[in-house]
């Protein structure tokens, strides 16, 4: 390998470390309003169901 390709390979290897840090949050951020999202979808489902079941007793 000669030192052209070695400085060719590093600074591909800083562009897509710099690349994981700028997405990464941006990634977990999604994740994050999923599940949050599944959370409150789950909340509202089990309160419809509890106030049917108030209704009809």
């Amino acid at each position: 390998m000669t030192t052209a390709q070695t400085e060719g390979l590093i600074g591909m290897l800083i562009v897509l470390a710099i690349l994981v840090l700028l997405v990464a949050p941006a990634v977990t951020g999604i994740v994050r309003d999923r599940r949050i999202d599944r959370q409150i979808k789950e909340a509202q489902q089990h309160r419809g169901t509890s106030r049917r079941v108030a209704r009809t007793v």
